[in-house]
């Protein structure tokens, strides 16, 4: 090989790498599922529990059971979830990733006032309003062992970590108040969501829920109000490039699933 054809791959070799660095450095945040925002200063960030901290006594076997109901609640509270959403679909990450509406903490917080009960309400009830809105299905027993368990797991989520701040990431992110646009919603739902939650809307369950139809959740739901769900979008989908949708995309596309026709919620149960 002559001393031109080496210097011209040389060349070549660099140019590539050096765009693939400048694209790296300058061109759109690809996120992937475990980015978190940055932690204030003074933070650290939150990690779960080691799955081997769960004991292996009848508490342990407790949290498991919490554990299964959490991640695939149409399978394991068959009997009170008619929709196919799990917890874990909006709580994300198993209920400890920031700004999708974590669990960690939670325990601390109950009995707090709740807006839409209108009055203060146990930990306990905010479960029964997920599985009487999110789930379209009917209460838990309160005393019953599906209930303690998820209890249960949710306490094993909090387990107090003394290398560890302060969680960071309570709630969803705050967007701005905008006015969507939901034909341009449906645009960006056959690019951006339909891989995963289908053209219908059906999703691919277990692992894509539905966001509309009569496996969704119902009209009542959190999920069924514009901001709430603009600000989830926002940072948590698409889940292999999270973050890349900008406010006025999550309203777009919040408004047209919000559109779209849901189960109604009974009525019955309106005190949850």
């Amino acid at each position: 090989m002559n001393s031109r054809l080496i210097l011209a791959l040389s060349l070549l070799i660099a140019a590539l790498y050096g765009s693939v660095l400048w694209f790296g450095l300058s061109g759109p945040h690809l996120a992937t599922w475990w980015t978190q925002p940055t932690a204030p200063a003074g933070t650290m960030p939150w990690h779960a529990p080691a799955t081997e901290s769960i004991p292996t006594d009848a508490q342990g076997e407790l949290i498991r059971e919490g554990r299964r109901i959490f991640i695939a609640t149409p399978q394991f509270a068959a009997d009170h979830a008619r929709s196919l959403v799990s917890c874990s679909d909006c709580h994300m990450g198993e209920g400890i990733r920031p700004y999708a509406a974590p669990m960690v903490g939670l325990p601390a917080i109950f009995p707090t006032y709740n807006k839409r009960a209108g009055r203060v309400i146990s930990l306990s009830e905010r479960i029964q309003e997920c599985f009487v809105r999110s789930e379209n299905g009917t209460p838990l027993d309160p005393q019953g062992r599906e209930m303690h368990a998820l209890l249960a797991y949710i306490d094993w989520l909090s387990t107090p970590q003394p290398t560890r701040r302060k969680f960071i990431g309570r709630g969803l992110v705050n967007l701005p108040v905008l006015t969507p646009n939901p034909a341009r919603g449906q645009r960006l739902y056959a690019f951006q969501c339909a891989g995963c939650h289908g053209t219908t809307g059906a999703g691919y369950t277990p692992q894509f829920p539905p966001l509309w139809g009569p496996d969704a959740f119902n009209d009542g739901a959190g999920m069924n109000q514009i901001p709430k769900m603009a600000a989830f979008i926002q940072h948590n989908m698409p889940q292999n490039r999270p973050g890349t949708l900008n406010a006025q995309d999550a309203w777009d596309l919040a408004d047209y699933i919000h559109s779209q026709p849901h189960p109604a919620f009974n009525p019955a149960y309106q005190h949850y």
